[in-house]
């Protein structure tokens, strides 16, 4: 599945929307490509004592509608163009949870795996430092994504106060409480999931009460939505994977056991009283919902007709090729979408930057609150759209965010 580019697929997933939406060539050229990209050099001093250079990338694909957001990600097979997909889809997905900001990625290739704290925080530092020109709470925020964390936006954050000589908590989202962090950032991404999850829920008729649910990904969105789709709702999570394998138990899986079983062992692989199962065979198990919240493209024309599966909310970033939505849509299966499924994370983010403007925060029920207001309006947007067009979630996701972004860039006179 390597060779399925994430940015051809953003670019073809738009070209769709821009016939559904009649719009010109000329709009659909201009949204097809970032506004602007940097690649940096990042020489940092490993503990060896030899100095390493980091490839690094900030795209930053639209501000029409507010700053740039978007996350950070540390990873060994980092490429611009999974950079360049996930800051267009950032962009779609900060418009349709109809908040003022655009969208933008980041990313360093790297293994954090094999690096120590210190040279985390080394690199941490040096890649704000090549991209402090282009980021600020006014121009460009990032936030955590693979493989970073509130320490990384926290050294980050750092550094760029450093530069500008005065605390600059807004320039990143995602940070520790005890410095500007907000209420309800931890498990957002699962928790604004789980709300469209509840609103597709009543649109096919199910009861979640005793729904199976089964999730690929069990890092920091899959582990949340294990849990919370149980508090929440009374599901039963029957199976979750990782890299490494997945695992099934039919009388339901107590996530936060596995959490601790992987914390433990680096796997969820082996957990006292399951079966094993693959990634490829969990996506295809007979459950009620399915969540994928790992990476691209795990849905393809070759799987999407097994999948059964009465709904999927994508927690992750493009699982889901064009031609696997065809598939799924012609056999029922109500697909939310991954910019309006994983919205939460972007959306407590914004609330974060809200925060920080006026130095009072909220308390974490009042974010909550929110949260599920803001989730609860795209999801039915998205719908509306989709009856309206008879396209599915997907096709109407895009046809809501972007007429959104087409109409600031009209408004402030770019087309």
């Amino acid at each position: 599945m390597s060779e399925l580019n994430p940015f051809l697929i953003a670019q073809r997933q738009l070209d769709e929307c821009a016939k559904i939406l009649n719009l010109d060539d000329s709009v659909r050229e201009i949204l097809r490509v970032p506004m602007r990209e940097m690649h940096v050099s990042i020489p940092v001093r490993m503990d060896n004592g030899k100095i390493h250079v980091f490839k690094g990338y900030r795209v930053q694909y639209n501000d029409a509608r507010g700053p740039m957001k978007g996350g950070i990600r540390f990873h060994p097979d980092e490429t611009i163009d999974t950079v360049r997909a996930l800051a267009a889809w950032m962009t779609w997905k900060t418009s349709i949870v109809d908040v003022p900001l655009g969208g933008g990625k980041g990313g360093v290739i790297c293994n954090p795996k094999e690096m120590s704290e210190g040279e985390l925080e080394r690199l941490s530092r040096g890649y704000i430092q090549a991209i402090s020109q282009i980021v600020g709470p006014e121009k460009d925020v990032p936030a955590p994504d693979v493989y970073t964390n509130p320490q990384t936006m926290a050294w980050m954050m750092d550094e760029f106060s450093k530069i500008h000589q005065k605390n600059q908590f807004g320039v990143i989202t995602g940070k520790p409480l005890e410095l500007g962090g907000s209420a309800g950032r931890g498990d957002a991404t699962a928790r604004g999931g789980c709300y469209t999850i509840r609103e597709a829920a009543n649109e096919v008729g199910l009861d979640l009460k005793g729904a199976t649910v089964a999730i690929q990904g069990f890092g920091n969105a899959g582990y949340f939505a294990a849990t919370l789709v149980t508090s929440l709702f009374d599901c039963k999570v029957v199976a979750v994977s990782d890299s490494r394998g997945g695992i099934i138990n039919e009388n339901g899986l107590d996530g936060e056991a596995v959490f601790e079983y992987k914390a433990k062992t680096g796997s969820v692989v082996d957990f006292p009283d399951s079966d094993p199962i693959s990634n490829k065979d969990l996506l295809e198990l007979d459950v009620d919902v399915l969540i994928p919240a790992a990476l691209e493209n795990v849905i393809t024309d070759e799987n999407a007709s097994s999948i059964k599966a009465r709904i999927i909310c994508e927690l992750a970033n493009g699982p889901t090729t064009p031609e696997a939505d065809d598939i799924l849509y012609k056999n029922d299966v109500h697909v939310i979408p991954d910019f309006l499924a994983n919205a939460g994370g972007v959306t407590v983010s914004y609330f974060e930057m809200v925060q920080n403007f006026y130095m009072y925060y909220w308390e974490e029920d009042i974010v909550h609150e929110r949260l599920d207001k803001k989730m609860t309006s795209a999801y039915h947007a998205t719908l509306k759209a989709s009856r309206k067009f008879n396209i599915n979630m997907r096709q109407a996701a895009y046809v809501v965010a972007v007429e959104r972004v087409v109409e600031a860039m009209r408004l402030r006179g770019r087309l």
